[in-house]
């Protein structure tokens, strides 16, 4: 990762800009560099500290405490913390200080710890997902590498398929899905994580995977007609046109589509497609098959 600017620390951390140029005035702990024409540009080190302050800050310590402790007492004050919520935020911020250094090992280590104590439903839902939401709008402005976005894409991947591996089917007599990825998108995390959800409540399921092709899920429609064809978008695939999408599918079965990229829905509106926006969103519909 390169230098990150004073959006991606309030980003990652949580602290507005406005608060961490306050900081920056008042503390010692944050002390960024600044380009010729003036702008704040940070290190991985500095991000380092500004979660660690960030996490302290949000469990009850006053910045002037914090302003007054060296990095060792710092780092011991974080691992004390020991409420659920401060928990999990500390994870979350250890998950990006490996992503930073590329260390997948620690990346890895801090994740199945976290799994092993609460289990993948909640790390899913408590861990992995928040810290995707901290970074993607660093993956979005090319701020992170291909590299240490693929590594931890990767290793969250492989967790996300063991606990829907550990599942013991129990498959009901409702509805049926079919969950895909178009032509074109291969960030697949989300749409495991629906799959994920569906198996755990015993809905019958075909996954069809990443990137696509539209006559592969018409086939597939034909062949097996499931009651939903279902779908995440995360990027906006270079060849793949909504709206030619739902006018050829839409009419066949009813379509439902998460994903950060809804926003970006069809102009027109069709009777059989709904759009979910959220994770509370995703939930009711799963809730409801």
């Amino acid at each position: 990762m390169g230098y990150l600017t004073i959006r991606d620390l309030e980003n990652l951390s949580g602290i507005k800009a406005h608060t961490l140029r306050v900081w920056e005035q008042r503390y010692s702990f944050l002390r960024p560099a600044r380009t010729g024409t003036n702008i704040r540009y940070y290190s991985n080190e500095e991000l380092k500290v500004i979660l660690n302050v960030a996490l302290l800050n949000k469990h009850g310590y006053r910045i002037s405490q914090i302003d007054k402790m060296n990095d060792a007492g710092l780092r011991q004050k974080v691992l004390e913390l020991n409420s659920m919520e401060a928990v999990q935020d500390r994870v979350i911020y250890e998950l990006i200080q490996a992503m930073v250094d590329l260390d997948m090992e620690q990346f890895e280590t801090v994740l199945d710890s976290f799994i092993f104590n609460r289990g993948i439903d909640k790390a899913i839902t408590q861990v992995i997902f928040p810290f995707l939401e901290r970074v993607r709008t660093l993956w979005m402005a090319d701020n992170i590498t291909p590299a240490q976005e693929n590594l931890v894409s990767n290793i969250i991947r492989q967790k996300i398929i063991v606990g829907i591996d550990s599942i013991i089917s129990q498959e009901q007599a409702g509805k049926s899905v079919l969950l895909f990825l178009p032509e074109g998108e291969h960030h697949e995390l989300g749409l495991l994580y629906a799959w994920y959800l569906m198996k755990l409540r015993g809905v019958k399921t075909l996954y069809l995977g990443a990137d696509v092709p539209l006559k592969d899920i018409e086939f597939v429609i034909r062949l097996k007609k499931p009651d939903y064809i279902y779908t995440h978008l995360t990027s906006k695939p270079k060849y793949f046109n909504l709206e030619k999408f739902l006018d050829r599918v839409a009419s066949q079965v009813r379509v439902v589509i998460s994903g950060s990229r809804v926003v970006a829905q069809a102009k027109k509106s069709y009777e059989t497609v709904d759009f979910k926006r959220s994770l509370q969103d995703v939930l009711g519909f799963v809730a409801s098959l």
